[in-house]
């Protein structure tokens, strides 16, 4: 009886087991992770989107031939309504996504089909969770023929360079370049009216200002109490300030970004470099724990330490940009790694200093400063190391009343004018010389 028993207990506690077995599926270990948002990027350098789940995606991707496709198989997961969304989530002016299918491929495996529109070359990669997001998994679909001219050139790609307005040829090493003529303020909405054309210029040598707007696509920056992103912020501001600068006879302008997309700290730095750019403006719409904190600010690199907590901590929270933003391998950039040249460094140094004394004259007369010298900490996207370089928190975009202030286009024209004013002050005491730029290995 007790034999028989047991032979009971031992055949119920099979079948449960066997039970248990079943029911660890493919099907059901798909749902220990579920996408929570889907997003895309479209830009002329690049097309991104990102998928973010609650779990790390495990996935194999290949290219299909004649049309051109991109497919990728995400295991682990379930279709839902997140990923049939991405099909709506591309529009028709894509430069490189025809159209994006999402489709339950087997249990346990959703296939994406990127129907695309030219030769791509794709980079899909994973990032762990970071701020306020979680697993990403993301897919840069960069063109074969790459469309940007810079990075073309950073690709070392020799064509593209002609893509790329050229400077006449540098004047000797002891002629410095003419200095930008004070003028009466332009409108920026009204600069492109009188749009120099470039190809009738008479000038000895150009002078070339990168404008980087701050943080872009994944990365939104610091956000505002009413939800207003730093990133659309800064480019709109960098967009005034570009035709204004552009409205002068000698001077070129080149911007990291002219869209939302992001682009990492070091092709920053590297794109500004590539141009031989005489000044790097980074561009930014300050956050602080108290909504409080307001004024402009202007800092510049710093060989030690921070000048202050505050521009310390600002840096590594502009610092982590790379983080956010998400980039597939973290390189080493020479001019963010490697200790430099002292005494090139220096001398940018000192001239970003005097860069950012002329930003701080320029912008105190349209708004309170919140700090009335120029701070200095260890940001990366200010290590060009012969490129004289600053960084403008143009406002506090988690207080309230300049957020407000941000939005709007007259105080963006306005901090447009001063940027200006406080490039050309600089530039009447400080006219550029040829240099002999470091190798840009």
């Amino acid at each position: 009886m007790n034999c028989e028993l047991n032979l009971n207990r031992r055949d119920v506690l099979r079948a449960a087991a066997a039970t248990l077995i079943l029911s660890v599926s493919p099907v059901s270990l798909a749902g220990n992770a579920s996408v929570v948002a889907v997003r895309v990027w479209p830009s002329a350098a690049y097309t991104r989107v990102t998928i973010e789940s609650s779990e790390p995606l495990p996935f194999n991707q290949f290219m299909i031939k004649d049309p051109e496709r991109l497919v990728i198989d995400l295991h682990g997961i379930d279709l839902n309504n997140e990923l049939q969304s991405l099909a709506g989530k591309v529009g028709g002016d894509d430069p490189y996504i025809k159209l994006l299918r999402a489709a339950r491929n087997k249990p346990g495996t959703v296939r994406l089909v990127l129907d695309l529109k030219t030769q791509v070359s794709p980079q899909v990669f994973t990032l762990a969770p970071f701020s306020e997001y979680k697993h990403r998994l993301v897919i840069d679909l960069y063109p074969t023929e790459q469309n940007d001219p810079l990075l073309a050139l950073l690709n070392d790609n020799p064509s593209a360079a002609t893509a790329i307005p050229a400077k006449p040829a540098e004047p000797k090493v002891a002629e410095a370049a003419k200095p930008i003529e004070p003028t009466k303020p332009v409108e920026p909405s009204k600069a492109n009216d009188n749009t120099v054309d470039r190809n009738k210029l008479k000038v000895d040598r150009l002078i070339t200002v990168v404008l980087d707007p701050g943080h872009g696509g994944e990365d939104p920056g610091a956000v505002g109490p009413s939800g207003t992103h730093e990133k659309v912020v800064v480019l709109q501001i960098a967009k005034k300030l570009k035709a204004l600068l552009e409205n002068e006879a000698n001077v070129r302008v080149v911007l990291t970004r002219d869209g939302d997309y992001f682009v990492p700290l070091g092709v920053r730095v590297k794109k500004a470099r590539a141009v031989n750019a005489d000044l790097f403006v980074s561009i930014h719409a300050d956050a602080f724990v108290r909504p409080g904190a307001n004024g402009s600010s202007v800092f510049a690199l710093s060989e030690g330490g921070a000048t202050s907590s505050q521009a310390r901590w600002l840096a590594q929270t502009q610092n982590d940009a790379d983080l956010i933003g998400g980039i597939k391998i973290k390189t080493e950039n020479p001019y963010l790694a490697r200790t430099l040249m002292d005494l090139t460094t220096t001398a940018t140094i000192n001239d970003s200093m005097k860069l950012g004394k002329a930003m701080l004259g320029e912008i105190g007369n349209i708004n309170r400063l919140h700090k009335p010298s120029v701070e200095q900490a260890n940001f990366a996207v200010l290590k060009a190391p012969d490129i004289p370089s600053i960084l403008v928190e143009t406002a506090f975009i988690s207080n309230p009343e300049e957020e407000q202030k941000l939005i709007s286009d007259a105080y963006q024209n306005k901090m447009a004018q001063a940027l200006h004013q406080g490039i050309k002050r600089y530039f009447a005491k400080n006219p550029p010389l040829a240099k002999t730029r470091l190798a840009h290995s």
